[in-house]
């Protein structure tokens, strides 16, 4: 499998980008699966529901199959957010794993990043950053002065940001067996 990331701040256009990406990566034939780290607390199950009792009950995983998908649960407690490579091992194989968050994460990435919102870019301060996808070429702070091998993109042209992410993505820690 390989690893590819997609940064930038909230409100930049990540899923918009992600949700034109993806398929336009999947018509070449390739499997795509997605990892996105957030930092708010999520939850996917309802209050009343069997699952949602039975999770709050204080089972560590619940895993619900439904007609058309099924889902795994795993409760934290407490504990420590799982490393990226913990949570990649237990993908099902497929040729692309995105990745969206995991900002410390020494992977290729792609910044998403719109001037008008008036936010400094994350590059250069994560880790990974190899190129910027905007609504228009980036005019960055003089301290922030464009690197020689940053490149360049246009939010617009997805097949251009689809070849150069397959281009860039980089081959996932092989499987391995992690304890958490």
């Amino acid at each position: 499998m390989k690893l590819f990331g997609i940064a930038g701040h909230s409100g930049m256009g990540k899923t918009t980008l992600l949700e034109r990406l993806v398929p336009t990566i999947a018509a070449s034939g390739l499997t795509v699966s997605l990892i996105k780290h957030s930092h708010k607390n999520i939850d996917i199950d309802r209050p009343g529901k069997d699952s949602y009792r039975l999770r709050e009950s204080g089972c560590k995983e619940v895993l619900l199959l439904g007609n058309d998908r099924w889902a795994l649960m795993h409760e934290l407690r407490g504990a420590a957010e799982p490393a990226l490579d913990y949570l990649v091992d237990r993908m099902q194989h497929c040729d692309l794993v995105l990745v969206e968050g995991f900002k410390n994460g020494d992977f290729p990435k792609l910044e998403v990043w719109r001037e008008s919102l008036n936010k400094n870019t994350l590059w250069p301060d994560w880790p990974g950053i190899v190129a910027i996808a905007s609504d228009r070429p980036p005019t960055l702070p003089s301290q922030r002065s464009v690197t020689p091998g940053l490149s360049h993109l246009h939010l617009s042209d997805v097949t251009s940001i689809a070849e150069f992410v397959l281009a860039h993505a980089v081959e996932s820690e092989p499987r391995r067996k992690l304890s958490f």
